[in-house]
């Protein structure tokens, strides 16, 4: 038994193909990583936003307002960015389809020969070789999903719905962008600043904690990992706020 095409197996004894589901090994394992992205980027952008105009010394209403307009644009910036991304990529897929299927119709027997390379390159023996070739090109279609995996590295099952990545990254993107600035409307101006930077440091690291339910990693390295980053962020955003600050006035 060998494994070829990823989502699949190939039975070199002839028996054929059976669906192996990807997601039954990570449920919800490609969503995780729109979400931990979109949490960790609105939260350290706000925050390292909060820092800058803080040390710059900034009244608290201008400091809601701008905060408030930042973390919109973010939302919007990376909602659509992670659309246009995915919504790009599928693109290319179904390009590379079209492509792959005119070269199956118009030259068959290059592509046997390129599919036979593939597998002696993998260390099938030449009897085997011929065995899953000849399975392969049986059906155009099982033949065009082995080239499209093998010969191109492309897979069909981890292109996303644009509409339902933009929106998870989006909204992700919101709740880190809006909460480090909830503080700086119900508490005075250094007290809020405090209560920010804990909360968000508590969130970084719950975020970077809770991701490993799935990735299995340990959950503390993974939690300081991510608060690391944002502490980073954030002391270069008050750095460059002071700097400007006293420039300024």
């Amino acid at each position: 038994m060998q494994t070829g095409v990823r989502g699949e197996r190939m039975n070199t004894a002839g028996i054929g193909f059976t669906k192996i589901e990807e997601n039954s090994h990570f449920p919800g394992g490609r969503a995780i990583r729109e979400v931990v992205f979109g949490i960790h980027d609105g939260l350290i952008t706000t925050v390292a936003f909060l820092a800058g105009v803080n040390a710059a010394s900034a009244g608290q209403r201008m400091i809601v307002i701008a905060s408030l307009a930042e973390a919109f644009a973010q939302t919007l910036s990376m909602g659509f960015g992670a659309y246009l991304s995915t919504k790009s990529e599928g693109e290319l897929y179904q390009r590379e389809i079209a492509r792959e299927r005119l070269e199956i119709e118009t030259m068959p027997e290059r592509e046997r020969d390129e599919m036979r390379q593939i597998y002696r390159n993998k260390g099938f023996r030449e009897d085997e070789v011929e065995l899953v070739v000849t399975r392969l090109t049986a059906d155009k279609d099982r033949l065009l999903k082995a080239m499209m995996v093998e010969e191109l590295g492309l897979i069909e099952e981890r292109f996303d719905n644009p509409v339902k990545v933009g929106l998870l990254m989006g909204v992700s993107s919101c709740v880190g962008a809006i909460l480090p600035i909830l503080p700086y409307l119900f508490l005075g101006l250094r007290e809020a600043f405090v209560a920010s930077m804990s909360f968000a440091a508590f969130s970084l690291f719950a975020t970077g904690a809770g991701k490993t339910l799935l990735t299995k990693k340990v959950w503390w390295r993974s939690g300081l990992e991510m608060l690391g980053i944002g502490l980073l962020v954030s002391a270069a955003g008050y750095g460059v706020g002071h700097v400007l600050g006293a420039l300024w006035y």
